[in-house]
């Protein structure tokens, strides 16, 4: 397609409507218009133009605000279904995720599973809607702000009469004085903070453009925040992991590739006295014992050299440091948050292999109820095997025992007890305040001795490298916002056409406060007010 050559000279695209030197009309149907539509000074958008190619139709479908609207409203109605039920990241660790929707949400957090609603923010087809969003903004800009920065930039002072009389403001006034006038014109016109240009006797007053550019800014600003957001899902730039670490372990901070490791020395819980603190005795005393501090005393640690699966990794000290609620360890881009606790939580138990009958014991057995072992030998041929283990023991809808979760909330085991007299072993079912014998009366026991307790710290794993990204894209879409919502894009054109003078003016919103300030600029002239031609056509 040709570009087209105007008479005065300058070259417009193909699919202009008027010329964007001159004013001068090349569509046929904006003739019969009384007022131009001025959105983009009439230049030639890509998506009006072509339409042949596949990029062109692709072009097309994200150049359009419609599609971009209902790409929005998809994405909005699949994050409010994210927010039905807690996303597994948010859920506890104690089972796998199936078990655990369907078993705190019923049939319906089974299908919300099986839909992948439990990972939604991160699913492939969401970050395809949020890929979408973003390249319709891109689209739309570009196929807008480019033509409507040519156009501006291209404009001439002295504008053809066609383009004059379809300026929603328009009037002509005959005058003796026109010099006289048009220099107090442009006095006021400085005044009011206008740029102004001369051609040919002719003025040209312009100011706010750059309000212009307030919407692409915003979309800029969009754009921005999109990538920052989807920057999240790439490995090492976001870490949110919780993690639960009891007093004396050790364990590997998530998210740091094993690279680092952290021990808990020690948990403490400081709790209001209301004898010493009196201001708050009132409180306490309704509600009863309230955290005054908890911190976790911890060691950080780093990997040295590489290990080979199942080797013990070998460490590096790197500091001791207390972590209070909002003061975080921080290293190498990553903060260690103290957010929650556990006092007293079941770390081993004890037991005694005892004759039922006369009570005598043949010795003690500890199990370390997060890593219990297979057989525990006690000497002279009596040994018992834990057969099964259950941490948080119920039984199931079938009479069956099993586990709620991985935390010993409510440890149960299957034991099968050896002794001299009892070398195929006899079986016993052993929970809290429950012994089962299954398969009839046993001649030994399991009896419960002891049990051994530890703190546990819950902390926070994060770090965000996005979040100056988001930030700035954020900035940008607030002063784009800012820009293209309180100023205002104004021109005035004054031309001298035999013996009369021609005023039009334009401005992309906020009439009112054009005209108003127009009737400041011609007070004291021999110009008259223009007319609203929209407004008089209404009337």
């Amino acid at each position: 397609m040709k570009d087209v050559k105007c008479e005065c000279g300058h070259v417009n695209p193909h699919g202009t409507v008027f010329c964007e030197a001159c004013g001068m009309l090349h569509v046929e149907g904006e003739k019969e218009k009384q007022v131009l539509d001025m959105r983009y000074e009439g230049s030639a958008r890509r998506s009006q133009t072509y339409n042949k190619m596949f990029i062109d139709k692709v072009w097309n479908f994200f150049s359009s605000v419609k599609v971009g609207v209902i790409l929005i409203l998809i994405t909005l109605i699949a994050s409010a279904l994210g927010t039905i039920l807690p996303q597994e990241m948010y859920i506890p660790g104690t089972m796998p995720a199936e078990e655990f929707y369907q078993s705190q949400y019923g049939w319906f957090g089974k299908i919300y599973y099986q839909l992948g609603f439990n990972n939604l923010y991160s699913s492939w087809w969401y970050l395809i809607l949020i890929a979408m969003i973003g390249v319709s903004l891109v689209i739309c800009s570009l196929d807008r702000v480019v033509p409507l920065y040519k156009a501006l930039k291209a404009q001439r002072v002295t504008r053809h009469e066609g383009f004059l009389k379809r300026q929603r403001i328009f009037g002509i006034t005959s005058s003796d004085n026109v010099d006289a006038s048009f220099s107090k014109a442009k006095e006021h016109l400085l005044t009011k903070h206008y740029q102004v240009r001369e051609e040919n006797g002719d003025l040209l007053a312009e100011k706010g453009r750059f309000s212009r550019w307030g919407p692409y800014i915003n979309h800029v600003g969009l754009i921005i925040f999109l990538i920052g957001a989807m920057l999240r899902f790439v490995p090492g730039m976001y870490v949110d992991k919780v993690l639960w670490l009891r007093e004396g372990e050790t364990k590997v901070v998530p998210g740091t590739n094993e690279e680092f490791y952290v021990t808990n020395r020690k948990f403490i819980l400081q709790l209001y006295d209301k004898n010493k603190d009196k201001a708050y005795g009132a409180t306490l005393s309704k509600v009863g014992n309230v955290a005054k501090n908890y911190q976790s005393n911890v060691t950080l640690y780093q990997k040295v050299g590489h290990t080979i699966i199942g080797e013990k990794p070998k460490l590096k000290k790197i500091k001791d440091y207390n972590i209070r609620v909002n003061q975080p360890l921080t290293f190498n881009g990553y903060s260690l948050y103290q957010v929650d606790y556990k006092l007293d939580e079941l770390n081993s138990m004890t037991f005694t292999l005892a004759n039922k009958k006369t009570d005598k014991s043949f010795g003690n057995i500890t199990i370390d109820l997060y890593d219990p072992k297979s057989k525990y030998v006690l000497g002279n041929g009596y040994s018992v095997d834990v057969l099964s283990y259950f941490p948080d023991f119920e039984f199931s809808k079938s009479g069956e025992p099993t586990t709620k979760s991985r935390i010993p909330n409510n440890p149960a085991f299957v034991f099968r007890m050896y002794a001299p007299d009892k070398p195929k072993g006899e079986t016993s079912f052993v929970a809290i305040r429950q012994n089962i014998e299954p398969f009839g009366n046993n001649e030994y026991k399991m009896k419960f001795k002891a049990i051994q307790t530890k703190n546990v710290s819950g902390l926070t794993v994060r770090k965000d490298l996005t979040i100056w990204v988001i930030i700035f894209g954020g900035f940008l879409f607030m002063f784009g916002v800012i820009q293209g919502a309180y100023w205002n894009h104004r021109r005035i054109w004054i031309q001298r056409k035999n013996g009369q003078v021609w005023i039009s003016a334009h401005t992309n919103k906020n009439w009112y406060g054009l005209k108003r300030e127009m009737e400041t600029i011609l007070d004291g002239t021999e110009l008259s007010m223009p007319e609203d031609q929209l407004q008089a056509e209404r009337a």
